[in-house]
């Protein structure tokens, strides 16, 4: 047999085997890029169920990170606040007090030694909406960290007009209504006659709902102006979700129960409010 049909004879298997072993491996390498294909997909459908479920978390009760990490500034506010409410008078606050005979006179005085001893992001005092199941200590100032902690006192500094409630003036209070426990989320739900409690340490207030509106959040006019009577405005975006405008809920100062120092004895400590100011709140419907 001549030797090149011998040569021809016994090279053309190798070949072909040689070309069945790439088309393996060329096999191989497909099969990994569909596996890696196939759990990238997984991952996604993963992290999409994930995202959707935290959006109907947040549509039906509010939003969990913030929640968590709002909860935790809140317990922490508290206690601050209480040792704030607990801090008696220094000597010469307590010389100017005992020359001020008359009580809101002295709500007036500490309101102002609060005002400007209070730092941005510290606690100032807290509010209650019985309407609405709300119950948060307040923050001072309006800036994205502080109304992360919870509803925030508009700074005299920065809207000028506004001032600590006691002073005669307007109070703004801001705060989140669908992420960071979401304290003014349902504001919207109050109405005319609806009460809302603000405790100081110097006095607890009660406001009178009066009515509210939506304004441009261009418009601060309206929520800082003064309206020549002591008033408390509270301020969130609305609609939910959306920054378009700004709702705000108008309410009158109808009664005011001086506590601690302002009762003018001596080295008093934060007295209770009275029973009918602690009510206990009543329940949201789901």
């Amino acid at each position: 047999m001549p030797e090149t049909l011998f040569t021809a004879a016994t090279t053309a298997p190798a070949r072909r085997r040689r070309g069945g072993r790439g088309r393996r491996r060329r096999g191989g390498r497909g099969s990994r890029g569909r596996r890696a294909l196939r759990v990238l997909s997984s991952l996604l459908i993963v992290l999409g169920v994930v995202a959707l479920a935290d959006v109907g978390v947040t549509l039906v009760w509010q939003e969990p990170f913030s929640a968590l990490y709002a909860q935790l500034q809140q317990d922490h506010l508290r206690g601050a606040l209480h040792e704030l409410e607990r801090a008696a008078p220094d000597l010469g606050e307590q010389e100017r007090l005992e020359r001020l005979a008359d009580e809101h006179r002295r709500v007036a005085y500490l309101a102002g030694q609060l005002a400007r001893r209070a730092t941005v992001g510290s606690a100032v005092g807290s509010i209650r909406i019985p309407r609405i199941g709300a119950d948060f200590v307040l923050v001072y100032g309006t800036g994205t960290e502080e109304l992360e902690q919870g509803p925030g006192i508009y700074t005299q500094s920065t809207y000028p007009g506004t001032r600590f409630p006691g002073l005669g003036a307007t109070t703004a209070i801001a705060g989140h209504r669908t992420t960071f426990l979401e304290p003014f989320r349902h504001i919207d739900q109050l109405r005319h006659g609806d009460r809302i409690y603000v405790d100081m340490p110097y006095a607890h207030f009660v406001y009178t709902v009066l009515g509210h509106r939506s304004v441009p959040p261009t418009d601060v006019q309206a929520a800082i102006r003064a309206a020549g009577y002591s008033r408390l405005v509270l301020s969130a975006c609305t609609p939910l979700f959306s920054a378009a405008e700004r709702l705000l809920v108008f309410a009158r100062l109808t009664k005011t129960v001086p506590v601690g120092a302002a009762l003018g004895a001596p080295n008093l400590t934060r007295r209770s409010p009275p029973p009918q100011l602690r009510a206990p709140l009543p329940r949201l419907q789901a």
